[in-house]
């Protein structure tokens, strides 16, 4: 039976900066906007956090079910290390899938933005078909363009409409930063996992492109952001405290691109989620302070 440290690690609290970011830089559109709203802000956040630990279970269990885990460099797995049975990580995936459910419909209630049952229906369909089900996507490398889709887009503006009641330019152009930085988490980790994946037949996009490719793609989901902060730093000077957290992004583009492997990686993918965080945050504050200028 796994001890409740080995349930957190299964958890990957590393990854937790994809849920916490696009609550933030949606959050600061919807001030930006002239929208506080605390209480919407907190339950979008309950969603995305439950989302992501219940996608990180799904995954244990679909992944470990087939194998693919049984020869690892990386978190703990809980069904691949057999230390948890399967059918106990199945369930927590589903109660983390339950509890994001319940914090949506009372989102969508609150923001009478009824339509998004639909696409939170979706996102949790995604998470649990990324590596589940007969096909899954993740297997054929489609990974990082649900990863964009529902991290960046999807999860920001959510978050911004379901506070605002509508979207202003800024956000979306925010929301794809959103998304190039938490697909950049993703390649991290599946450039480490290259190898161990095509053995057991899993064709991630880190698979087909091979190694060299996968780090210039990572060079350039880590860049691509702060180039859309200085073009929104047009539009609006604040939105430039973005380019608050490019020496973190400088370091990490650097340290992929000369070849760091293995655990090495394992440093890489949570640095990256920290400068996912870093971009959001003050990216969050510029865009909340863009109502006062």
């Amino acid at each position: 039976m796994a001890t409740l440290s080995q349930w957190v690690e299964g958890a990957r609290p590393r990854t937790l900066p994809t849920a916490v970011s696009p609550v933030l830089v949606g959050t600061g559109a919807a001030i930006g906007s002239g929208t506080v709203d605390i209480g919407r802000a907190v339950l979008a956040l309950v969603v995305a956090v439950a989302l992501v630990i219940g996608v990180n279970f799904a995954n244990d269990y679909s992944d470990g079910i087939r194998g693919t885990d049984d020869d690892r460099v990386g978190p703990m797995r809980l069904v691949g290390s057999k230390v948890a049975a399967p059918t106990a990580v199945r369930t927590a995936a589903l109660v983390c899938f339950a509890i994001a459910a319940l914090a949506g419909l009372t989102l969508v209630s609150l923001s009478e933005s009824w339509w998004m049952i639909a696409a939170g229906a979706v996102c949790i369909a995604g998470a649990w078909f990324y590596t589940g089900g007969k096909r899954p996507y993740g297997y054929a490398g489609l990974g990082e363009v649900a990863v964009f889709v529902f991290f960046g887009p999807v999860a920001v503006l959510g978050t911004t409409l379901t506070q605002a009641g509508s979207i202003g330019p800024l956000a979306v152009v925010c929301s794809v930063a959103v998304g190039f930085l938490t697909c950049a988490v993703l390649v991290a980790n599946n450039v480490r996992d290259i190898a161990t994946d095509e053995v057991s037949g899993k064709r991630t996009l880190a698979v087909t492109l091979g190694d060299r490719d996968t780090r210039r793609l990572y060079a350039a989901l880590i860049v691509l952001p702060f180039l859309l902060s200085i073009g929104a730093g047009i539009r609006s000077w604040p939105m430039l405290l973005g380019l608050l957290a490019l020496p973190l992004a400088v370091g990490l583009v650097r340290r992929v691109l000369a070849g760091a492997d293995g655990r090495k990686l394992i440093k890489v993918l949570k640095d990256t989620g920290l400068t996912l965080l870093a971009w959001s945050a003050a990216t969050g504050v510029g865009l909340a302070l863009g109502v006062l200028f």
